[in-house]
């Protein structure tokens, strides 16, 4: 009877990974970056949360007559705090992505995992709706 499919021990294994996950997703969202743009002259420090939690800017960087400058350099550093934690997410959360789901059988509609809320609820995804070009018409 060792082939016998354990529902117990497969609901426990993804029980579990299922709390790694959200470990890992926190410790991902705790952690702080620093973007910045002009050779230091503008900084932003960002959780990987994206939760803002200060900008920099010297003295320097500030030219009344060059504003556009200064947007571009602040811009510049978000990407750079962007690509830093878009780095840090496939480091932490990657395996994540590409584990292997207990192979659960035929069940026979018995389970519906999605209602035990294992795998996130339909509130974690994001829609993002792209531009059409008659939108801009």
């Amino acid at each position: 009877m060792s082939d016998q499919f354990d529902l117990s021990s497969m609901l426990s294994q993804a029980m579990a990974m299922q709390q790694q996950f959200e470990q890992a997703r926190a410790d991902a969202a705790a952690r702080e970056f620093v973007g910045q743009a002009g050779g230091g002259a503008v900084a932003i420090r960002v959780t990987g949360g994206m939760q803002m939690l200060d900008v920099s800017i010297s003295p320097e960087a500030v030219d009344p007559s060059d504003v556009a400058m200064l947007e571009d350099l602040v811009l510049a550093a978000f990407h750079d705090a962007l690509a830093q934690i878009d780095e840090m997410q496939q480091e932490v959360l990657g395996p994540f992505q590409n584990a292997a789901m207990p192979d659960l059988g035929d069940l026979g509609g018995l389970v519906d995992l999605d209602a035990l809320g294992l795998f996130g609820a339909p509130d974690d995804i994001i829609e993002i709706d792209t531009p059409q070009s008659s939108d801009h018409e």
